[in-house]
């Protein structure tokens, strides 16, 4: 018969969120692997040295953790205070460990079930918390921790409207940002919560940059109906009749033409109509025209051998969704994590946010016009980190 310490140790080893280590041990481990994941990709961008950590992943309250205090993300109003002597966060177990003034050691903590606070041997559900999201320790992995943090930052970007960029600055979902978001939950089976807003839509664009129907939103609803319903979504038939406006016919065939992000971007926005009506098993008449556009390497899914070289759109800086996603076409490894252990991804000076709304964790965000974690941002490292992980074991396996 197995001792207890053996069972407990095995599952330790076969569940590494099943804390076997010390939190000072586990955050010396995630370091590491951020690390090895840094210079293996693109090293690292600078964002404010500020200490916090966010909780509620999926459909649960959102909640701050930051000094010592426990807020509502949202509202700021203050839920619990401590004397803190010693914090440690490590953000691939979703937990702050804090040791107080009078030598109490306090934890929250994040799982599939919901935010713990665990003290004198006892654990309590945070309010607003009990709602069920998936959890994976992506276990065989490249980079396990770095992926779960990832995870968690896609998740936790999820309100009561929808998959928010990030929901300190941005009240509305973009459906460019979401289509993203959707394909790196699909992978995780969390699918479902993005089912209630994905039912709900009505609108063929979200409007959401300055009021521009963009083209690329068309393919992208089409997309995201599909992930959760059928060609009969109210969404569907509305899409369709704003379609003939974008069309544009040449030698080699039709295919549409609008603005994204202020710009004319063909290929872009007619390989997300394709992949959208190929989703839903609609008839396709339109060809991927043979011109450079610099949105183009941004899809990355499909039809990557209809490419015409040009200079990519590949910002790694303020905007590094841009570059993750023209690494992950193009096979090279040039695009950045943050420098902190938490978040990993940001976004900078982005027309449409309101970085007022970041000052509840620091006024530097709001100065610096910075918003840590980002959603794009993190769904496309998310991605191309699992397919990098998935190359290497498909390599290895005999054919």
């Amino acid at each position: 018969m197995k001792s207890i310490l053996t069972i407990v140790l095995s599952l330790c080893l076969a569940h590494p969120l099943i804390a076997a280590d010390s939190p000072e041990e586990t955050l010396v481990r995630y370091r590491a692997e951020l690390a090895a994941c840094r210079t293996a990709h693109g090293g690292s961008y600078d964002v404010p040295d500020v200490k916090f950590f966010l909780f509620g992943m999926g459909a649960r309250a959102k909640l701050l953790y930051r000094d010592g205090i426990l807020f509502d993300a949202k509202s700021g109003s203050e839920l619990l205070r401590w004397k803190v002597r010693k914090e440690i966060i490590v953000p691939p177990d979703y937990a702050v460990t804090l040791e107080t003034e009078d030598g109490a050691v306090i934890t929250l903590r994040e799982d599939s079930e919901a935010v713990w606070l665990e003290q004198d041997g006892k654990r309590t559900a945070v309010e607003g918390t009990k709602s069920p999201v998936k959890l994976m320790d992506f276990a065989g992995k490249k980079f396990p921790r770095v992926l779960r943090v990832l995870h968690q930052e896609l998740l936790v970007n999820i309100v009561e409207a929808g998959p928010v960029p990030n929901f300190f600055v941005y009240e509305k979902p973009w459906y460019r940002d979401s289509a993203m978001v959707a394909l790196a939950l699909r992978e995780t089976g969390n699918l479902d919560l993005l089912k209630p807003w994905i039912l709900g839509l009505r609108e063929p664009f979200d409007k959401n940059n300055k009021g521009e129907t963009e083209a690329d939103n068309l393919g992208q609803a089409l997309f995201l109906v599909s992930l959760v319903g059928d060609k009969n979504h109210p969404l569907v038939a509305k899409v369709l009749a704003e379609v003939p406006r974008f069309e544009k016919t040449d030698a080699t065939g039709k295919y549409i033409l609008g603005r994204s992000d202020f710009a004319d971007h063909p290929v872009y926005q007619t390989k997300w109509l394709k992949y959208g009506l190929r989703s839903l098993g609609l008839p396709d008449p339109y060809i991927i025209p043979k011109v450079a556009d610099s949105y183009g390497a941004l899809f990355w899914m499909d039809y990557k051998d209809q490419h015409v070289a040009g200079k990519d759109s590949n910002d790694r800086g303020p905007y590094p969704y841009l570059g993750w996603a023209c690494d992950h076409f193009h096979g090279t490894k040039k695009s950045p994590l943050s420098n902190r252990d938490y978040p990993l991804t940001w976004e900078k000076n982005a027309s449409e946010a309101n970085y007022g709304g970041l000052r509840i964790i620091a006024p530097i965000f709001a100065e610096k016009k910075i918003s840590p974690p980002h959603t794009w941002h993190a769904a496309e490292a998310f991605l191309v980190l699992l397919a990098e992980s998935d190359a290497a074991r498909d390599a290895v396996l005999p054919k």
